[in-house]
């Protein structure tokens, strides 16, 4: 009916500004399909994205770590600022840094064996984390140059020397446990055999000795590690340094030291990060090794936490110090980031 219309008035399909060309509806000129076909091309393009392509592989995990973890981390926050203790249900009506306080007041307070546990695990948290860390990499370094030296079975040393990294930190405790037994113990034995048998101890029941028989063993261990670590950056260094330095007429004590050594920052802070946490995560070997109460002289605030969360039920102060120790892992690992990110290396 239309076109016989057009027809009688001379007008011709093709020019009727109302009719729909193409993508042009007939009520103006606004386009549909046009516009249609455009956002289906846009997401489309969306679709075939990198970022589209690579939602599947991390996505998921994403979603379970904020979950698991940063969630986990934020409600036990918030359970640290409660007064949450028994097996009731805990109750947000009020929050208060109460537990924070209590802590720090135990630290200030301590200084004494019958002070205040919360000095004395503070206390010793710190000392593990230098002295073992500072051990660890001095031994891991002398191990490195002396492996880097061309000498025979490299390999087969090196092997033995990474091995109790290995181990976890349950079979070292047991371990060790049976080397410091005063009576059958392998180092009292072989004091006694040597003549020493003056120089026996109590290692892991006197106060003096504990905690130093705990980092000594957690060196043994992770020392393997700080060796790979130094072995390659030893490696990196160019062999035309050593030979300018023997041509310079250093000796090499004076080599190592002046000229090896400071280029090896990298390979110790790296090394230094790794060893601090693993210092931070000697709860296990604590455990095994003591129990839940290994004494003031070897106590540290990952098993004060464990005792006030499953011992006392005291699940709010257990809290607090959960974060203290997360705040410790935070000050070690975020300078190193922080360090790698400006390096442009992260």
């Amino acid at each position: 009916m239309r076109s016989r219309i057009l027809q009688s008035l001379g007008v011709t399909e093709e020019d009727d500004p109302g009719e729909t060309r193409g993508d042009v509806r007939t009520d103006g000129g606004t386009t549909s399909d046009a516009a249609t076909t455009g956002e289906s091309s846009q997401f489309r393009r969306l679709l075939d994205s990198e970022f589209a392509q690579s939602l599947p592989f991390w996505l998921p995990a994403t979603l379970l770590v904020g979950l698991f973890v940063y969630g986990a981390i934020g409600w036990n926050f918030l359970i640290s600022l409660t007064d949450w203790r028994g097996l009731r249900q805990p109750t947000y009506e009020s929050f208060d840094f109460e537990m924070y306080t209590r802590f720090f007041e135990g630290v200030f307070a301590g200084g004494l064996l019958s002070g205040p546990q919360e000095y004395w695990a503070l206390r010793n948290t710190f000392v593990l984390l230098v002295v073992f860390t500072v051990a660890a990499l001095a031994v891991g370094l002398l191990l490195a140059i002396l492996v880097d030296r061309d000498i025979r079975f490299e390999n087969t040393f090196r092997t033995i020397y990474l091995l109790p990294m290995s181990l976890s930190f349950v079979v070292t405790a047991i371990f060790w446990a049976w080397m410091y037994n005063p009576q059958s113990g392998l180092i009292n034995q072989g004091l006694r055999t040597i003549g020493l048998g003056s120089l026996t101890q109590q290692w892991i029941s006197d106060p003096q000795f504990k905690l130093f028989a705990v980092m000594f063993a957690l060196v043994w261990q992770f020392s393997g590690y700080a060796m790979v670590v130094y072995l390659a950056g030893l490696r990196a260094i160019p062999s035309d340094q050593y030979e300018a330095a023997k041509v310079d007429g250093a000796g090499l004590l004076k080599m190592y030291w002046r000229i090896i050594v400071p280029q090896l920052r990298a390979s110790t802070t790296s090394a230094a990060v790794v060893l601090m946490v693993f210092a931070l995560k000697a709860f296990d070997f604590l455990y095994v090794m003591f129990g839940t109460r290994p004494g003031p002289s070897a106590d540290i605030l990952a098993m004060m936490m464990y005792r006030e969360s499953f011992g006392t039920t005291n699940w709010a102060y257990g809290s607090a110090i959960a974060m203290i120790l997360f705040a410790l892992a935070l000050g070690v690992i975020a300078p190193y980031l922080y360090l790698q990110f400006k390096r442009g290396e992260l």
